[in-house]
């Protein structure tokens, strides 16, 4: 009895839903998108030390012109385009990096918010990186250009993506909870409605059983009064008819329950008005309920069918007190004061525990409510501290004024909803982790090796005027200590292949510590520990 429903619970009130952007919205959305992306290209290109104004800013905004719409569509093909303007930066020879990653990120983006999770889109980002390491290979690109197409292009590629598709589970988290709401409020009001109108039939039977029992007393004291030697024939014609009308009325009364039934035998053949609340305790503690009565007041002569409310609220608490908490002992107050009788039937917590799980039915208080309030009486119920409650305020007799309640049950919680929104709220979590747990495990492995990288770089730069003090022929320990820590590792096959005094050795240095600039090459050639050559190589590699 611990889980009745939350019969006193009001229903949520859903907000409508949102409508989808019509094609102005969706128009003006699209245009922001590609300012802010052309603001990007417009910048990139102004900075440019070389740029082409047709391959670096007409064709890319054509593009974006073009792939921003279309992406709602065809999100693949955003992405594709995205992808093609990053691989210009990956053909430039002077630098890789481009203001178009921006570009790439949000086309990404919008095809995980967009496309379906599957396949496709893996295939997608799986292609797009293959093709940009593949035109580092085929265009002999340097380790700069190599680690760009391995740390910033993926980054653009994956990180999006995934925010987008848990974007996407937590929009279909939201509207799907709307919809499954609105469906099991629809639900419990029509479960709600079916037991209001079975219990308005019990009504119409208990009104059978004490109205036709009235009239059936009537029609035979007419009956008696008929036969009787002091009436004249006139007033034996007049009794004869009030007899007819009677069972006539009886008749009729009869066949309306009968209309009203649905076919269904709905009733507790014990529950009838003939049995006593005090013969119904009497049953249950025999069947092992501990269970206590107290009465309180001068009982007063009730209406039938309020003496039979008061019957159905001991009933339906005693079943739901044995089905929610067995083994729970249950108190029943019964008290009369000021034309009011108050029923309060209290159970405690079960010994056991509550049940696990939910309990099926909870269409028994719903029905109590509607027969309450139909005889103008309040039904109240709620759990306490240890145990649950369930009062019902009825008047001594029924009166054409009645308590409107219009209080609504919150829907159910039942095993499909339960399924289908603990589903919703895993999918929302695993692709909240791989949205943001799996790029800052990507960033953990991608930041360390940047960071080696720049070290490397920054160690290895040989300042021009250090680079004047060494002469050649000297010994390596005369000017050791103008060196770096390290040489150059990285090297181009050109600059390996440069001429150089035969049988020498050769260590490259870079001449900037500016890892975002184009820096010439420092090449000393020793035979031995004795300097030999030394010469300037231009154009070397930057990192973008």
């Amino acid at each position: 009895m611990t889980n009745h429903g939350g019969i006193e619970e009001e229903g949520a009130r859903l907000d409508t839903p949102r409508p989808l952007p019509t094609f102005g919205k969706a128009l003006l959305w699209d245009a922001a998108l590609w300012v802010v992306l052309a603001g990007a290209g417009a910048w990139g290109f102004w900075f440019a030390l070389h740029p082409s104004v047709v391959l670096d800013l007409v064709l890319p905004l054509l593009v974006l012109a073009v792939a921003i719409p279309g992406s709602r569509r065809w999100p693949s093909a955003g992405v594709f385009a995205g992808n093609g303007l990053c691989a210009l930066g990956l053909a430039n020879e002077s630098n890789p990096a481009n203001a178009y990653a921006l570009a790439l990120a949000a086309l990404t983006y919008l095809m995980g918010t967009r496309a379906k999770v599957g396949r496709v889109p893996l295939l997608v980002l799986t292609s797009c990186l293959t093709i940009d390491l593949a035109l580092c290979a085929v265009l002999g690109r340097g380790a700069v250009w190599w680690f760009y197409a391995i740390t910033v292009l993926p980054l653009a590629l994956l990180v999006p993506w995934l925010v987008g598709i848990y974007q996407q589970a937590r929009r279909a988290l939201v509207s799907g909870g709307w919809r499954l709401a609105q469906s099991l409020e629809e639900q419990q009001r029509f479960v709600a409605e079916q037991a209001r109108l079975r219990e308005r039939t019990r009504i119409a039977a208990d009104m059978h059983d004490s109205l036709g029992h009235v009239l059936s007393l009537i029609a035979l004291r007419a009956g008696a009064l008929e036969l009787s030697p002091t009436l004249s024939d006139q007033d034996r014609d007049d009794v004869a008819e009030l007899r007819q009308a009677v069972s006539e009325a009886v008749d009729h009364l009869r066949e309306t329950v009968t209309v009203l039934r649905d076919g269904r035998d709905d009733t507790d053949p014990r529950g009838s008005s003939v049995e006593s609340v005090k013969e119904l305790l009497d049953r249950a503690s025999a069947s092992g309920i501990a269970v206590d009565l107290l009465r309180e007041g001068d009982r007063p002569a009730l209406s039938p069918l309020v003496e039979h409310a008061v019957y159905r609220v001991v009933q339906e608490s005693l079943t739901n007190a044995t089905k929610h908490a067995p083994g729970s002992a249950v108190r029943v107050r019964i008290a009369h004061e000021g034309g009011r009788t108050e029923v309060s039937v209290t159970n405690s917590a079960s010994p056991a525990g509550p049940l696990p799980g939910l309990i099926p039915g909870n269409r028994g208080l719903t029905g109590l409510r509607e027969r309450v309030s139909a005889l103008g009486g309040v039904l109240r119920v709620g759990p306490l501290a240890q145990g649950f409650r369930v009062t019902a305020v009825l008047p001594d007799r029924v009166s054409s004024t009645r308590t409107d309640l219009t209080q609504q049950s919150p829907p159910e919680a039942g095993a499909e909803s339960t399924r289908r929104m603990g589903d919703a709220r895993r999918k929302v979590r695993l692709r909240f982790v791989a949205a943001f747990v799996a790029p800052a495990a990507l960033a953990l492995t991608v930041l360390p090796a940047a960071g080696y990288l720049a070290y490397q770089l920054a160690t290895c730069v040989l300042h021009p005027t250090a680079y004047a003090d060494i002469h050649v022929g000297q010994e390596r320990a005369e000017f050791a200590h103008l060196l770096p820590l390290q040489s150059y590792p990285y090297p181009s096959d050109a600059m390996r292949s440069a001429p150089r005094p035969p049988g020498t050795d050769c260590e490259f240095y870079r001449s900037n510590g500016n890892l975002l600039d184009e820096v010439d090459m420092y090449r000393l050639c020793f035979s031995g520990d004795r300097l030999t050559a030394k010469d300037v190589l231009p154009d070397g590699p930057r990192v973008p």
